[in-house]
């Protein structure tokens, strides 16, 4: 059962930016995250940003990259994928 009073905030993440984010993450860290980890990464380097220097963020990555191994574009380089 969902504690609505848990929630500090909620940050919205377009689309665009969380799938790239997680083209990012395949890329950079090695890790295949579907595109609700990849809002995960950009809220999170969000809330380091504003926090700044010596702060610690932890995050949940909800998903995996590999329900995507269908759609072409998002593994095409030259177009946006990996």
């Amino acid at each position: 059962i969902l504690d609505r009073s848990l929630i500090d905030r909620i940050e919205t993440v377009r689309d665009e930016e969380a799938y790239e984010a997680s083209k990012f993450l395949a890329r950079r860290e090695g890790l295949l995250m579907g595109i609700s980890s990849g809002a995960a990464y950009v809220a999170a380097l969000r809330l380091a940003k504003e926090l700044g220097p010596g702060k610690k963020i932890v995050t949940v990555f909800p998903d995996k990259g590999e329900r995507y191994f269908s759609i072409e574009k998002y593994f095409k380089n030259g177009t946006g994928g990996c």
